[in-house]
């Protein structure tokens, strides 16, 4: 009988060994969690937090480090995700110069990139990446559309010197002519700036019927707050980036009437039943201001739960082809996240394919206005 049992015994550990062990899926994540950018990276990280354990039958391992809005810091970052710690895929920067500087590393590693900034790069060199928030391109859209309807002529233009300044000068100047407004003045400045007065004076000196303020997170309002006091009385618009609550919490009633661009999350319940992304945006609302409380919702803590829906979408396709770990199953994820389909996400319709990694359509942006220092969907 003994020999019987050490026989079974030995047995079901052969078994076990012989057995394919379930491995995890490793995600690497790099966010702004300080310096100018964390308005938008801490929000995104407390969306991370309340991530479901197991996705499609599988653990998942978020590790989240800190870029400090630095691209220095974003690279090493991809590095030791891609040669350390050999993640299945990366999520971030929120920052757009952060991000732009992370691609090339995703994309020599061959690891799919989920960025969480709109960051443009040169043709062909986004295989390896997709991006979660909309293009300037998709957002300067909605902001002239509703110029138009305005009767703005002119424009001026304030914005950060870096990438994600420079995109939507180009999305703006370009969307603008096609209706026959100009952009009159131009004016930049760096996102460690505290202060924009040389440029403010400049544009409320040329007199456009609107501006543009480009700028993200905390450091919106700044910019804007500069040209109300410098005795601005036109119209004043901002990009995706700007909102968060951080607008009005720190631009107060200086801020009070700005029109936003944003996508659908920020504003779900004030969303018409018929849009597509309402029942997933009171979703993320919900769960999110359930976590943080009221008013605590955010435009890209929306971009981080709609990496999970691309998660649920694109894991069980990836694991019929390849074990997380391996080159084949890297591979795997991001042919998925191409081949998804129309998919609804909180932040709008997304339909991403070989030829489009940004996905969403001119539909996507909708117009804000701040009213009593809160998000009001502009008619």
């Amino acid at each position: 009988m003994k020999l019987i049992k050490k026989t079974l015994a030995a047995a079901a550990a052969a078994l076990l060994v012989a057995a394919p062990a379930l491995a995890d899926v490793n995600i690497g994540v790099s966010l702004p969690l300080t310096g100018p950018g964390s308005g938008l990276g801490i929000p995104m990280q407390k969306e991370f937090a309340l991530w479901p354990k197991t996705i499609a039958g599988e653990k998942i391992n978020l590790t989240i480090l800190d870029d400090a809005t630095d691209p220095g810091k974003g690279v090493n970052n991809a590095k030791r995700f891609t040669s350390e710690d050999h993640v299945d895929l990366i999520i971030g920067s929120a920052i757009t110069t952060v991000a732009a500087a992370m691609a090339p590393v995703a994309t020599e590693a061959k690891t799919l990139m989920l960025a969480a900034a709109p960051v443009d790069l040169p043709p062909g060199q986004d295989h390896w990446v997709f991006r979660l928030p909309q293009s300037s391109d998709v957002m300067a859209h909605a902001v002239v559309a509703h110029m138009v309807k305005q009767g703005v002529k002119t424009i001026g233009f304030l914005g950060y010197t870096d990438a994600y300044g420079e995109v939507w000068l180009k999305s703006i100047t370009a969307a603008a002519a096609k209706h026959g407004i100009k952009v009159i003045a131009t004016e930049r400045f760096a996102r460690p700036d505290t202060s924009v007065t040389p440029q403010a004076l400049k544009l409320v000196e040329a007199h456009p019927d609107a501006i543009l303020v480009v700028a993200s997170g905390s450091g919106a309002a700044m910019p804007e707050m500069a040209l109300v006091e410098r005795g601005y009385k036109g119209k004043i618009y901002q990009t995706h980036a700007a909102a968060t609550p951080d607008l009005m919490r720190i631009g107060g009633k200086e801020v009070e009437g700005t029109y936003v661009v944003s996508g659908p999350a920020v504003i779900a319940e004030q969303l018409p039943d018929n849009h597509p992304s309402k029942a997933v945006a009171v979703q993320y609302a919900t769960q999110f201001e359930k976590a943080y409380g009221p008013g605590s919702r955010n435009q890209f803590a929306a971009h981080a739960f709609d990496a999970r829906i691309v998660m649920e979408k694109i894991l069980p396709v990836a694991l019929k082809k390849a074990k997380p770990g391996t080159a084949e199953f890297r591979a795997a994820l991001r042919d998925a996240v191409e081949g998804m389909g129309r998919t609804i996400f909180s932040q709008g319709v997304m339909d991403w394919s070989p030829t489009d990694h940004w996905g969403y359509t001119d539909e996507t942006g909708v117009m804000l206005k701040v009213v009593d220092g809160k998000f009001v969907v502009e008619h």
